[in-house]
């Protein structure tokens, strides 16, 4: 079992005077920072904040620290070390990934993308029709937002080169079974990318055993700092055009990340692997066994919540209402503007968000009126049963 007291600990916000007394729910938009993040991120910026890699002591510091954060979450995630780059945001790594299969495409091909994404990861991809490629949309089903596998078989044949879906979506929350889904579209002859984003802050996962071909995440919502992470396996990598200085074409991790890393922040990351280390060891797990701690925990807490809110009047929860198989992100859609009662929801100490979260192809899909948006509720492993009971009664109170 989670050891709740431990992993609090670990964050300073919970310490934080100004906090106290409130239940943080928006942690879908963004995670607290762990102290191992923060730790790393004020040593980079007193001791080492100069150009890296140069033969002078501060600067070769400063260069390890980048390479030991490359290093270490690719052992995290299964991969080569040089499978791992960084971009400003998981945005940005998209558009330039769009960028090189636009050049890698040809007319007359297609990509698959869904309505269930965020836009993030599904705009980018939709712009490639404007250069003669096929994008084919692999719909939710409009009552349950769930994405139909079976669908998407009938969708693959031999002109599809690349398939874009989400770990699991940042409203629906539903777990897209991404081994399954690879295999499938794989035997078609296609890529596969994966937005990670929404489920990587409950536990990193082994992208070398689930197998795609791109799997993306932002670190500020895994515990670290505001960066894009990006896995490009080598075949796919070594395929696409370069996208990166061309005298740097030949190294994998700077073939798509053209713009020049945040020194700071990518050594900062490495404070992610020191922190899932720290939990590791505290709970007697390996570093990938922390994955099943923290949502064994989380699936706990996330139940009664979802019980508490699926059979209300006037409110309708989206996805599925069984915690198993579902990322513990909540979203309502309620007779009222979700924003509105987000406000009122902060009176009662509890902080979370309503409006579209950028997925409005999916709240669309479902019907969900867009002027009133969802409500949404989201929470990680270092929320407590506490909290979670303290949600459930402000919306008690508020609805």
């Amino acid at each position: 079992m989670l050891d709740i007291d431990f992993v609090r600990a670990q964050f300073p916000a919970f310490s934080e005077p100004s906090l106290q007394g409130q239940a943080f729910f928006e942690n879908a938009g963004g995670s607290y920072t762990c102290g191992q993040v923060i730790d790393r991120l004020t040593r980079f910026y007193h001791e080492r904040k100069v150009q890296p890699y140069a033969p002078y002591e501060a600067s070769r510091l400063g260069g390890e620290e980048m390479d030991e954060a490359r290093s270490r979450l690719a052992t995290l995630l299964g991969v080569e070390t040089d499978e791992v780059s960084f971009g400003p945001s998981t945005t940005q790594n998209t558009y330039v990934l769009a960028q090189a299969f636009r050049q890698f495409l040809k007319p007359g091909e297609a990509i698959i993308v869904t309505n269930q994404d965020h836009e993030a990861n599904t705009g980018p991809w939709r712009r490639l029709a404007d250069e003669g490629i096929e994008v084919r949309e692999w719909k939710v089903d409009p009552d349950t937002g769930h994405l139909d596998t079976d669908e998407l078989e009938n969708m693959l044949d031999e002109n599809v080169r690349l398939v874009c879906f989400p770990h699991c979506s940042n409203v629906v929350g539903e777990i897209n079974p991404v081994l399954d889904i690879t295999a499938m579209c794989h035997a078609a002859g296609a890529f596969v990318c994966v937005d990670g984003v929404s489920y990587a802050p409950h536990g990193f996962v082994n992208v070398g055993d689930l197998g795609p071909d791109i799997y993306l995440f932002s670190s500020y919502k895994t515990y670290g700092p505001h960066q894009g992470i990006m896995v490009m396996r080598r075949g796919l990598g070594q395929l696409l055009p370069n996208q990166g200085h061309y005298f740097n074409a030949g190294t994998l991790y700077k073939r798509f990340t053209p713009a020049g890393p945040d020194h700071a922040q990518v050594a900062a990351c490495a404070g992610m692997a020191d922190y899932m280390d720290a939990l590791a060891a505290h709970h007697g797990v390996s570093a990938h066994g922390v994955h099943d701690v923290m949502r064994a925990h989380e699936v706990a807490l996330l139940q009664p919540l979802l019980d508490a809110v699926k059979d209300r009047n006037s409110v309708r929860l989206i996805g599925p209402s069984d915690a198993s198989v579902r990322a513990p992100t909540v979203a309502l859609a309620l007779n009222r503007p979700g924003e509105d009662v987000a406000a009122e929801l902060a009176q009662h100490g509890v902080m979370c968000g309503g409006g579209d979260f950028y997925a409005v192809r999916a709240l669309e899909a479902m019907g969900v009126d867009m002027n009133k948006g969802v409500l949404r509720l989201s929470f990680v492993h270092y929320t407590s049963e506490a909290e979670v009971t303290k949600a459930i009664e402000a919306l008690d109170a508020v609805l």
